[in-house]
C-alpha cells in the first residue's frame, strides 16, 4: 500500500503522476432560514474531468498561484497556500464571484475583474489592478482528496461563509453550462432524482456537509477531524465490488457500489 505525503506537502517521487487542484464549499445563509446553500457548478459536457457533473467552484494550481503564494503566504506550507490561490482564482473565473478580501467587492467590480482574468489569467496581476487585498485565510482547510493513478487531481478542499443575503454570479460558458445554490441535502435530492450526476468524491463531500447546521459547526467538525488525503480503494464485498475510503475522516457515507459510483 502506497504511503502518502502529508497533507502539506507534495505527493512522494514514487506516486502516480497526480495534478495538484483545488476547490471551495461557499455557504450562504438563505434569507428565509434553514439549512446552508452551497455554490454549485454544472461542467460542460465534453470536459475530459467530471464532464457533465455538479460539483464545486474550483480546478488546477498554476504557476502563477505558487508566486502569490509566497508572498502572501510565506510561512505557510506551499501546497496548501498555493491550492488557498488557486481556490480564489478560479472561483472568480468560474463564477464571478470574488472571495477572501478584506474589502466588500461590489458585483459591477468583480465582473470587470473577472474579465481582466480572463485576459491574463494572473490573479496577482487582477489584485494589483484594483488594489484589492486578499485574505486567504477566510478558506478554511476542509479535506484532501487524491485517487492513486496518473493525471488524478490531488484536490485540497476548502470552506468559505458569504453570510447573507443575494450575490450576482454568472456561469463560465467554455467550462460550465450553469451554476446554482443549494443546501447539501437538496443537491444530494437531486442527484437521486436524476437531475444532476455528482462523482463519488462530490457526494461523500455533500454527505458529511448535510450534517451542518451552520458554517460554525462545519469549522467545529473541522477541529474534530485533522485533514489528510483520502485516497479511495476498491474493495471485494458480498455483493460486487465498492469503492470505499478509510475511517478517521469525517465522513458519515465511506463506500458505494462501484457500478453506481461516477468517479471522474
Amino acid at each position: 500500500m502506497l504511503c502518502s505525503a502529508p497533507s502539506d506537502q507534495p505527493m512522494p517521487p514514487d506516486a502516480p503522476a497526480v495534478i495538484p487542484a483545488a476547490t471551495v464549499v461557499i455557504f450562504r445563509r438563505p434569507a428565509g432560514g434553514g439549512a446552508p446553500e452551497l455554490l454549485m457548478v454544472q461542467r460542460a459536457a465534453g470536459l475530459r474531468f467530471a464532464g457533465g457533473a455538479a460539483v464545486f467552484p474550483g480546478g488546477r494550481v498554476d504557476p502563477a498561484d505558487r508566486e502569490l503564494a509566497r508572498r502572501l503566504l510565506p510561512d505557510e506550507a506551499e501546497e496548501i497556500a498555493a491550492a488557498r490561490i488557486a481556490a480564489i482564482r478560479e472561483t472568480l473565473e468560474e463564477t464571478g464571484l470574488m472571495i477572501a478580501t478584506r474589502q466588500p467587492i461590489a458585483a459591477a467590480q468583480a465582473a470587470e475583474a473577472r474579465a481582466a482574468l480572463l485576459a491574463c489569467g494572473r490573479l496577482d496581476t487582477v489584485l494589483e489592478r484594483f488594489g484589492w487585498e486578499l485574505e486567504p485565510q477566510a478558506l478554511a482547510f476542509f479535506a484532501h482528496w487524491c485517487p492513486l493513478w496518473d493525471k488524478a487531481f490531488d484536490t485540497r478542499f476548502f470552506l468559505t461563509d458569504l453570510g447573507t443575503g443575494a450575490v450576482d454570479i454568472e456561469v463560465d460558458a467554455t467550462e460550465n453550462t450553469r451554476l446554482f445554490w443549494a443546501s447539501a441535502a437538496q443537491a444530494l435530492e437531486m442527484a437521486d432524482r436524476g437531475e444532476i450526476s455528482v462523482i463519488f468524491p462530490t457526494r461523500r463531500n455533500l454527505e458529511r456537509l448535510a450534517q451542518y447546521t451552520s458554517h460554525a459547526e462545519a469549522l467545529a467538525d473541522i477541529a474534530a477531524y485533522p485533514v489528510s488525503r483520502v485516497h479511495p480503494a476498491n474493495e471485494q464485498r458480498v455483493d460486487g465490488e465498492w469503492i470505499v475510503i478509510p475511517e478517521g475522516h469525517g465522513y458519515p457515507v465511506r463506500g458505494q457500489l462501484k457500478a453506481t459510483a461516477r468517479r471522474g
